[in-house]
């Protein structure tokens, strides 16, 4: 937790400034350095910014004045790094599933560089977005993540061929490809592997005489929430080696889509604890029920993909596991049963606890009232 967040939660616990729970504290200064690392970790790409990671205004405002570029996936994201003064050519249209009517506005706006991974909706940007720049997602191995992804989204490599083919058909601009090994990946040879793959499929067009220029890698750079992780230049490193063995010294322009690296490391969730109690299913564990849970901003503690640091600042006790749960009536908003949780023995209902790194998938992913629960107070800093 930086300086900023532990002033701030300080003063929460003291009284002095207490703020409504749950809260979300965000310390803009962390996420200027942590995109300050990805800029020396990977100087040659271009950061398009994963915006649905947190759209809040100040994020956004900052991250334009940084120069980075955004990666809207809907219409609605556009409009908001519009607002945040990004101009249309910083914008990429990156979700493979629009509405065309979301294309039209979006073309209308200035956007123009629009991605696909279907020949419908390869149709439906021809249509709404005439001359625009396309890509084509492709599938790639998940394989390291702990928050997979492909199996909604991608193409095989041969489609890929035929797509970008048709896409110069219809009067687009084929313009590169793209892939995601899955969010929160942990190993770096995912992106090797995948740059691999790509490189194939550069060849297989230039040979039909369809030069791409360039080469979207997507986002999927982790965060240490409990496990140790490879560094960004691990991953710059790895990513770096792995063009010059597929493209030698005529790399395509290279594009990444940091969502989670950015800013989950420069937010904090505070709340309150609602109820702990023994039950008789978890005889040797007590149940305690915070007031946010996975309707509230935790979604990605779905199959305990993400295994958040949670802390109890100034509860004394040893420490002694626990299952912990969401206040719903929901039968599913229970948060860790499986993932040990350790929390102190005195802990109880009025408490406050800490959610660590918090600053991604939080606020997003909130609900706008299920059970008539508000989603997270948002404080940046």
């Amino acid at each position: 937790m930086t300086p900023k967040l532990a002033r701030f939660v300080d003063a929460q616990f003291s009284g002095a400034h207490a703020c409504a729970t749950p809260a979300l504290v965000f310390d803009l200064d962390r996420m200027r350095d942590n995109f300050a690392s990805l800029r020396a970790a990977l100087p040659s790409a271009h950061i398009y910014y994963a915006v649905k990671a947190n759209p809040a205004a100040p994020v956004l405002d900052l991250l334009t004045t940084l120069g980075s570029r955004f990666d809207a996936a809907s219409i609605a994201e556009v409009r908001q790094c519009l607002a945040a003064g990004a101009p249309p050519s910083a914008i990429s249209f990156g979700n493979t599933v629009k509405k065309a009517s979301a294309i039209a506005e979006a073309h209308r706006a200035g956007v123009d560089l629009f991605a696909f991974d279907s020949r419908a909706e390869l149709e439906k940007i021809a249509a709404a977005a005439p001359g625009a720049r396309v890509f084509c997602r492709l599938a790639v191995s998940q394989e390291g993540a702990d928050w997979p992804l492909s199996h909604k989204f991608g193409t095989d490599a041969p489609t890929a061929v035929a797509l970008l083919t048709q896409a110069a058909q219809r009067g687009l601009v084929p313009y590169g490809l793209s892939f995601h090994v899955g969010s929160q990946q942990t190993g770096v040879g995912a992106y090797c592997n995948a740059i691999g793959a790509a490189s194939l499929v550069f060849t297989d067009l230039r040979s039909r005489g369809i030069d791409l220029s360039m080469l979207n890698i997507g986002g999927g750079f982790p965060v240490r929430y409990r496990e140790d992780i490879p560094t960004m230049g691990d991953f710059g490193m790895a990513i770096t080696e792995a063009l010059r063995a597929n493209f030698g010294n005529h790399w395509p322009e290279l594009i990444i889509e940091p969502g989670r690296a950015l800013v989950a490391d420069a937010g904090v969730v505070v709340s309150e604890v609602v109820l702990a109690c023994p039950r008789p299913t978890d005889q040797n564990r007590r149940w305690v029920y915070l007031d946010i849970g996975r309707f509230g901003g935790l979604a990605e503690t779905e199959a305990e993909a993400i295994r958040y640091r949670i802390t109890a600042p100034g509860v004394t006790g040893a420490p002694q596991p626990a299952v912990l749960a969401g206040p719903s009536c929901d039968g599913v908003d229970v948060l860790y049963r499986d993932t040990d949780c350790p929390l102190p023995a005195n802990l109880t209902a009025g408490d406050y606890v800490l959610i660590h790194d918090t600053g991604a998938y939080v606020t997003s992913y909130a609900s706008q009232g299920f059970n008539g629960f508000a989603p997270p107070e948002e404080h940046y800093l």
